[in-house]
């Protein structure tokens, strides 16, 4: 038998001038008489890429009572391949180490791939564990408690996050990771959790009660109508939310949504932003789902809203205008960006196209806290000017228009009185008009 097949290292934490450790030199007789009558073993004991039996049998020798572990970490060789009783009866011989720090990848397939049903024994020290491809995770007892753990990650398994987060009452930081539900429904319950970081998951529904949760990372892929989405946590303070919509359903009109965001706010007093993708693709026979789809994510407060819309040449107004009824839109709305991201190839609309509803040009709504308009890539075509107009009369408190011309339209007088012209309405209103280069016009230099 190889013991050093791969790397095992036994390692104390040693000053900047000890000797290294050369304990993998010794013969394997050697190794394992060391091992079964050793009784503390220092700060660490790491495997990496070992083959299953070697690790149960290095573990199997450790004296009782057990030495004091600070980190036990395992990494079953991607080679191996094990079942369900190997992983258990390897869990068994670690638990009386109670490492402070577990951290155990098993091989991504399993012995005739079946799925690997894990008994987790009580860890009683551990302040952290990281499991990693254990396809199903169950407790050993009803009545066990991990009261000293803090942080737990959970990557590409399956669990009952209720019963196990039941047996974590000082649980800090959760970290989910390509986690598979039989139902698809994430739900998450902790009245101690202050950070929870959730990373590509696959989910129908999301329910997360956490009534101190601080700091909230949600990456995402929502099953076609997804049902639900309940956050309750009144102390949050940071929020990075990311929704990629692979349904095609989710549309208004011809335009689908791609992406929506709630990136992170770092700097003190800059506005939270609320950001939305979209993009035209024709022949989508749905009713509109764009509002009830979005106000479903809205999940904290906001003031900037962000709009990136990949025009592929279609009158984009109608859009706009549709989102801003979104009552969470137009209550909150301080700030609106549009980037109109064009192709490279010239792109026309058809003949009685579904991007211009006859009667968008004539709606009214109230856009009571809007005082800034932003948008990149403005050609100077009529349906921009006529969305310009309509801002303008639905925003009693609007400051300013920003308007950042695309690389191939050049600024005109013609284009700048309108600009004007459109100011005029509320005279409060400065108009801005950009180059790539910089300032071009203010609305007050023009005739």
């Amino acid at each position: 038998m190889d013991l050093r097949s791969g790397h095992m290292r036994f390692s104390q934490e040693l000053g900047p001038s000890a000797e290294p450790d050369r304990i993998s030199m010794l013969q394997d007789d050697l190794l394992l008489l060391i091992l079964a009558r050793l009784t503390c073993i220092g700060a660490a004991i790491i495997f990496r890429d070992i083959m299953f039996d070697s690790i149960e049998l290095v573990l199997s020798c450790y004296a009782h009572p057990s030495p004091v572990v600070s980190l036990l970490e395992i990494h079953v060789s991607e080679q191996d391949r094990v079942d369900s009783p190997s992983v258990n009866s390897m869990l068994r011989l670690a638990a009386p180490l109670d490492p402070e720090k577990l951290v155990i990848t098993l091989p991504s397939r399993s012995i005739s791939d079946q799925s690997i049903i894990v008994d987790l024994p009580c860890f009683h020290r551990a302040t952290s564990i990281v499991l990693e491809n254990f396809d199903i995770i169950h407790c050993v007892l009803a009545d066990i408690k991990f009261n000293a753990l803090e942080a737990l990650s959970l990557s590409r398994c399956k669990a009952d996050l209720d019963a196990l987060l039941s047996y974590c009452p000082h649980l800090h930081t959760l970290h989910l990771s390509s986690l598979l539900f039989e139902t698809w429904n994430l739900r998450v319950n902790s009245s101690s959790l202050q950070e929870l970081i959730v990373d590509t998951i696959w989910a129908q529904r999301v329910n997360i009660v956490a009534p101190i949760l601080k700091k909230l990372t949600m990456i995402f892929i929502p099953l076609p109508e997804l049902k639900n989405v309940s956050v309750l946590a009144p102390m949050l303070e940071m929020v990075e939310w990311h929704c990629t919509c692979s349904d095609d359903s989710i549309v208004f009109g011809l335009w689908k949504l791609e992406l929506l965001r709630l990136p992170t706010t770092r700097r003190q007093g800059k506005l939270r932003s609320l950001c939305i993708h979209a993009c035209a693709k024709l022949s989508l026979p749905h009713e509109p789902t764009f509002a009830k789809e979005i106000e479903k994510h809205i999940i904290v407060n906001f003031s900037h809203l962000k709009l990136y819309v990949q025009t592929g040449g279609h009158i984009f107004g109608a859009l706009v205008f549709y989102l801003l009824t979104i009552n969470r839109i137009a209550s909150s709305m301080k700030r609106l960006k549009i980037v109109l991201l064009r192709s490279v190839v010239k792109e026309e609309c058809p003949m009685d196209c579904p991007c211009v509803p006859m009667n968008w040009r004539t709606q009214t709504i109230s856009l009571t806290a809007l005082e800034e308009v932003e948008i990149n890539g403005f050609n100077g075509e009529d349906h921009e000017f006529d969305l310009l107009e309509l801002i303008l009369i639905c925003a009693p408190m609007l400051k300013r228009i920003i308007l950042r011309l695309s690389h191939e339209v050049l600024p005109s007088e013609n284009g700048c009185t309108t600009i004007y012209d459109i100011s005029r309405v509320n005279s409060s209103v400065k108009c801005y008009l950009y180059l790539s280069s910089g300032l071009v016009h203010h609305s007050q230099d023009c005739p």
